[in-house]
């Protein structure tokens, strides 16, 4: 699954990466996004746009909106078969970018956080659906998914899933609103190249929500690497 990750990148960095055009959501670094908050997402209409989501997506049809705390992963192997995802992804792409995520290495009753990132450190897309959902009064709810795959060789030893990783030459034609194409959109999906990723262990701090400082990502010594028994969230 994907349950943490952080974007502290600049804002212009993130701009000229993903080629956007307009942007409708004012970045801050971040380094411990969750469930249930905002996020920068870039989709594909008239323009490119980075606008902001909730992330746990809620389906136009929801009669709650708390269902979104139940849907911030979709699977891949199954996305073209549910209904909460099936329309979304043939109509409502979307990239999240991101510059690192979080697992937790159980061991026994022992839970050590991990922090992920690319080798160069650099700026990564993770695949995405949105959705928008109205309430009675017509207020407008924007929400947002990561898609999981199977890990690769690297995340396999931490957990049983992994976000989705776009390659950057696949990220155009996965926000292209003319694709429609179900089995060319299913086969973008598949683990990231472990050979391109590192980890580390983190400071268990990062287990709340309400520690979010650049602390979060900096790697323990060996002697710091102490038992973690909290709860995640």
């Amino acid at each position: 699954m994907c349950g943490r990750f952080t974007l502290h990148h600049d804002k212009e960095e993130i701009i000229e990466r993903f080629g956007v055009q307009e942007t409708l959501f004012e970045l801050t670094p971040r380094f411990n996004i969750a469930p249930t908050q905002q996020v920068a997402g870039i989709c594909q209409e008239a323009k490119r746009m980075l606008t902001a989501y909730k992330w746990g997506l809620v389906p136009s049809w929801a009669n709650d909106p708390q269902i979104g705390s139940k849907m911030i992963n979709a699977r891949a192997e199954t996305l073209a078969e549910k209904p909460s995802f099936k329309k979304s992804l043939l109509t409502k792409r979307c990239l999240i970018p991101s510059d690192g995520f979080y697992e937790w290495k159980q061991e026994g009753k022992t839970k050590t956080p991990v922090y992920v990132r690319m080798k160069n450190q650099s700026l990564f897309a993770f695949a995405g659906l949105w959705e928008e959902w109205k309430s009675q009064d017509n207020t407008v709810l924007r929400t947002c998914t990561i898609i999981t795959v199977e890990p690769n060789a690297l995340i396999r030893n931490i957990h049983h899933r992994m976000a989705v990783i776009l390659p950057r030459e696949l990220e155009s034609i996965w926000l292209d609103p003319s694709l429609k194409d179900l089995d060319k959109l299913l086969g973008m999906l598949r683990p990231y190249s472990a050979d391109e990723m590192e980890l580390f262990a983190v400071n268990k701090t990062v287990n709340s929500t309400s520690f979010d400082n650049p602390e979060c990502i900096k790697p323990l010594s060996e002697e710091q690497k102490l038992p973690i028994q909290e709860t995640l969230w």
